[in-house]
Parts: C-alpha cells; sequence; structure tokens
C-alpha cells in the first residue's frame, strides 16, 4: 500500500482524501464507539458470584408446633400436612422462637440449639435426617 500510483494502491492507499478515515493512527481504541456510551459501561456490572451449590432452607419456628398432640412425630411430611410448609424440596430447620407444652418428637433436616433445649425441656426427643 503507498508504494506510489502504478502500483494500484499508490498515492492514498485506498484511504480516499482527506478526513478521519485518511490519517494515520484511526481505529481508536478497542470497542469506542465515537461519542455514544460504550456498549460495555452501559452494561451493569455483575459482582461477586452465584454459588450454585446454596442450599435454601424452610424456617420453621419451636411456637408453631404447639397445636400438635403430645407424642406426635414432626417430619417435613407432617409440616406439609398441617399446613406449616409449602414444598418438601427445601429441607426444614427448626429455630428456638416460642415455647411448647406438650413432647414432640422431631424429625428434621436441621435443628438450632435454642430449639433442641426448647424440645428436650418439655419431654420431646430430636433427630435429624439428611439432606
Amino acid at each position: 500500500m503507498g508504494r506510489g500510483i502504478s502500483a494500484g494502491q499508490g498515492k492514498t492507499a485506498g484511504r480516499g482524501t482527506k478526513g478521519q478515515r485518511a490519517r494515520a493512527g484511526f481505529g481508536g481504541k478497542l470497542y469506542r464507539q465515537g461519542g455514544s456510551l460504550p456498549l460495555f459501561r452501559g452494561l451493569p456490572f455483575k459482582r461477586g458470584f452465584t454459588n450454585i451449590n446454596r442450599v435454601e432452607w424452610t424456617e420453621i419456628n419451636v411456637g408453631l408446633l404447639d397445636g400438635f398432640p403430645a407424642e406426635a412425630e414432626i417430619t417435613p411430611e407432617a409440616l406439609l400436612n398441617a399446613g406449616l410448609i409449602k414444598n418438601l424440596r427445601k429441607p426444614v430447620v427448626l429455630l428456638g422462637r416460642g415455647e411448647i407444652q406438650v413432647p414432640l418428637n422431631i424429625r428434621l433436616h436441621r435443628v438450632s440449639r435454642g430449639a433442641r433445649s426448647v424440645i428436650e425441656a418439655a419431654g420431646g426427643t430430636v433427630e435429624v435426617i439428611e439432606v
């Protein structure tokens, strides 16, 4: 390019005459879009990451179990039948807010320390099942 007029692409070297496109160094930075806001600056920045192995728990407080009869076995299926949880896909964790007066047999995926002490004080038992 640009080796004289007899070479075919001589003189202006296929760039036409004058103007920004004819000058050396035309093109600018990668992703430059003239006066517009560059595409990558208009996109929201994604921060951190989403853990694909995150376990989402269904939380139930001890106080909600007060309506069950004495010595009842509390499982995820029993909670579903009672309308306390919506589905069985999420594991259930029992938290310690509230009081119970009757002994219950708890078989859930996770039980907090406070919930365990409330249940055992009422004479119940706690068993942790696999998620």
